[in-house]
């Protein structure tokens, strides 16, 4: 067991996540997470495998500047046969412009055999061979050890002389892969502490893939039982089940051990924007269940959770959420009560006594719009403008009189089949009816296009505004093709907010209109926006 606390990160992200279905990084897109990545302080950045493909081979030809973090380049041992100086694959790894480089290795005897066909003897040179190497013309090596844990439980005194051999030839790391992510935490804790009688802990690393779903718990078990370097990728991402992730991996060790590490404090706040700048460049919505950055993590739904965190939010909160760069979020529900409620009205700015029958009638509204449908958990800005609305604070920014919309699916001239959709608008603002028309790719486009149209001339606050995800779900599915829809939009700015509304109907096009208002109007207030003056007409949900 080593008695060295300090614990070093390394991300395979931009190389063994791009595993995941599905994910393809441009070389912008590994400049891009390379620098923050450098920012959040890890020690290591695995690049990707130079050789292998040209967005690899490009982004090592002109490798980003890190300032804190080591750039490695990824790729396996010398082919049998091939001296590690006369090997192609070799000579690309030699040649990058990398800081250091990870070689990958086989250490289970079965794959020596069956993959390989090669005396093990043999490979145990060639591990070294391709290690030293490496250590001469690039200063350090790391020995990625493939299948590692099948191969000790299989064979020990195999698996552990590919780790010497890579030991003896200077490798600064052996890290233990549980390649196929199938060993649980109680035989990677064992394993470890064996090896850690062999090869000094502050040389040893491990890498776990998810596939039981213990790639984190696996990742802690081995730092414990004497590891100092623990690979992963962000968000978890990975081939299959995904790997380790190492934003909840360096949370973790940083917030709930005694390990050090040379993360700051500060640095700390970056993983939830780390964790988003991610979901960002693949273009997908962030997992709200994430551990320490999801939007649910530190989310509080229940009445008596929410009165428990008010008085100590170590209650139900296990570290200041703020230590991540994440925040408490008080959702409201049809199980809300008082708390939730006034803890709410604070996040958005309002103070009121909670003695005022304002606060007991809005729980109520609150419970009987979540009977008929509506979901305030997952639609903040609809809440707010709820809530506003019934302090009377939020202006008739428009109204609507009618709206039309008509899709046309029909053969062109060219012969191919195509689906068009008009909206047909009617609105009130400043005083002025106006008809407006416009066509999209759907109906829910089409709306929004001629609402926009009619309200640019008044509100021109809402030209960055934008649609960026849309939801339906059936609420009452028996009812067949007549059944309550819920759909709820969120939309984003050029200012990096995104808000996220709904609406309830048994005619899907009315449920969207009523999210779409909802959205307009809560950019339009938080823009501070000057009413129009139109005619009052009730909004929707007040009718």
């Amino acid at each position: 067991m080593t008695s060295d606390h300090r614990v070093h990160f390394y991300d395979c992200t931009l190389r063994d996540g791009q595993q995941t279905q599905g994910v393809d990084f441009s070389v912008a897109d590994k400049r891009t997470l390379s620098l923050a990545l450098d920012e959040l302080g890890v020690d290591y950045i695995e690049g990707g495998w130079p050789g292998a493909n040209p967005t690899d081979d490009a982004f090592f030809d002109e490798p980003p500047q890190l300032t804190n973090a080591k750039l490695v380049a990824f790729g396996m041992t010398r082919r049998i046969g091939r001296s590690a100086d006369n090997d192609p694959g070799m000579a690309a790894l030699l040649n990058s412009r990398a800081d250091g480089l990870t070689i990958v290795g086989k250490t289970w005897d079965y794959h020596v055999d069956l993959a390989l066909g090669a005396d093990r003897d043999d490979y145990v040179e060639v591990i070294a061979d391709s290690v030293r190497i490496a250590r001469e013309r690039k200063g350090e090596a790391i020995f990625d050890a493939e299948h590692f844990f099948d191969g000790y439980k299989a064979n020990p005194d195999y698996a552990l002389r590919c780790l010497d051999a890579a030991y003896q030839a200077g490798a600064r790391w052996i890290v233990l892969c549980d390649t196929n992510g199938g060993t649980l935490p109680h035989e990677v804790s064992r394993i470890v502490g064996e090896v850690a009688q062999r090869i000094p802990g502050q040389q040893l690393g491990i890498h776990t893939h998810d596939d039981t779903g213990n790639a984190v718990a696996n990742s802690l078990a081995a730092v414990e039982a004497g590891v100092r370097q623990v690979q992963g990728t962000l968000n978890g991402l990975g081939e299959r089940c995904g790997n380790a992730n190492l934003i909840s991996v360096i949370a973790s060790i940083a917030l709930k051990t005694d390990f050090k590490t040379r993360i700051t404090d500060q640095q700390l706040k970056e993983l939830t924007p780390v964790s988003r700048l991610l979901d960002e460049r693949l273009n997908r919505a962030p997992s709200r269940g994430a551990p320490y950055v999801g939007e649910s993590a530190f989310a509080h739904k229940g009445g008596l959770h929410v009165s428990a965190v008010e008085k100590d939010p170590r209650t139900y909160e296990h570290i200041d959420p703020a230590r991540v760069g994440n925040q408490r979020h008080i959702v409201v529900s049809d199980q809300s009560g008082r708390s939730n409620i006034l803890a709410r009205f604070r996040e958005i700015g309002i103070e009121m006594d909670p003695n005022d029958p304002a606060v007991a009638d809005l729980v109520e509204r609150v419970k009987a719009r979540e009977f008929s449908g509506y979901a305030y958990d997952g639609a903040e800005a609809s809440f707010e403008l709820m809530a506003r609305r019934a302090l009377k604070q939020v202006p008739d920014y428009f109204a609507l009189s009618r709206f039309r919309v008509m899709d046309d699916r029909r053969w062109n001239a060219r012969g191919e089949l195509v689906t068009e959709s008009e909206a047909t608008v009617t609105t009130e603002v400043a005083g002025r009816e106006m008809m407006t028309v416009a066509n999209g790719n759907g109906p829910v486009n089409a709306l929004d296009k001629a609402l926009r149209k009619a309200l640019l001339e008044f509100y021109p606050q809402l030209e960055d505004m934008r649609l960026s995800d849309y939801k339906v779900r059936i609420l009452t599915p028996q009812a067949g093709t007549g059944a309550v829809t819920r759909v709820m939009i969120e939309s984003a700015d050029g200012q990096g907010r995104s808000w996220t509304t709904v609406g309830v109907s048994t005619n899907i096009i009315d449920a969207s209109f009523n999210a779409l208002h909802d959205g307009l109007t809560w950019k339009l207030y938080q823009e501070g926006a000057h009413q129009a003056q139109t005619p009052r007409r009730p909004h929707a949900l007040e009718e």
